[in-house]
Formats: structure tokens, C-alpha cells, sequence
């Protein structure tokens, strides 16, 4: 089964300092090995976001060559959209490359791979699946 990553595991991934999360870096190296990471333009656009020096963003830009994105399509759009206005309904809170992801996970059948809490909530609401590591 395919996993959407988000941007949180690929940040804790991409830092050059030891982690209190590597557990989760493990486990993002482990679907990576059994080619089951999905990646989204939207999230690949945060991850390079803000980088200051152009050698790192450079690096980085190509690392992330090797995961192609996956082609969202106006239905991915338009779910994300009705994820959106029942969770500030119910006064939930998110941004809109969250409730994309949401969507293309619904659409998909893929687990999101997160360390945002944020999915914990919505998913009280929308029904999406976030993917559990090994122990």
C-alpha cells in the first residue's frame, strides 16, 4: 500500500541535526526502500520553501527528483474544499495543502504519514486514515 507523506515527516527527515523523532525517520526510510511513498506538488513546494542557501535548495531539489508527484486531479480539488468547510464547521482549522492531502488520501486509499496533529482532528470529522509506523 502507497503512503502520502507530509511536509512534517519530510522536514524531521531532511534536518541535519539528530532527531528526537528518529523512529520516524526510520520509518520514512523504510517505505522509501519498499517504494511506497507518495509525494504531491503542494507538499514538495513547502519542503523547498524557505530554504536560504541555493546550494542546499539545489541538493535538495534534486533529491527529491527521485519521488514524482503524484497528478492531482479537480476532484482532489474539489473534496479538499468540502473537507474544508465541514472542519470550519465544526471549528476545526487547517490549511489548504492539508485538506488536499486529506483528499487525495480519501480518493486514494493511501494512509497519511504525519507528524501534525492537526490531521489528528480533522480526522474526528473527514474520513482519512493516518498511518501508524512499525513499532
Amino acid at each position: 500500500m502507497k503512503v502520502l507523506v507530509d511536509t512534517s515527516i519530510w522536514s524531521l527527515a531532511l534536518r541535519r541535526s539528530e532527531s528526537q523523532n528518529s523512529h520516524l525517520v526510520s520509518e520514512l526510510k523504510f517505505l522509501i526502500n519498499e517504494v511506497r511513498v507518495q509525494l504531491i506538488g503542494p507538499v514538495r513546494q513547502e519542503i523547498l520553501s524557505g530554504i536560504k542557501s541555493d546550494k542546499q535548495f539545489t541538493e535538495l531539489k534534486n533529491y527529491l527528483k527521485a519521488f514524482p508527484d503524484y497528478s492531482i486531479i479537480t476532484e482532489d480539488f474539489e473534496l479538499a474544499a468540502e473537507f474544508y468547510n465541514l472542519c470550519r464547521r465544526k471549528g476545526l482549522q487547517g490549511s489548504n495543502t492539508d485538506f488536499l492531502i486529506s483528499a487525495i488520501s480519501y480518493n486514494q486509499h493511501w494512509p497519511i504519514f504525519t507528524h501534525d496533529k492537526d490531521f489528528t482532528g480533522f480526522q474526528k470529522h473527514i474520513p482519512i486514515q493516518i498511518y501508524k509506523p512499525r513499532e
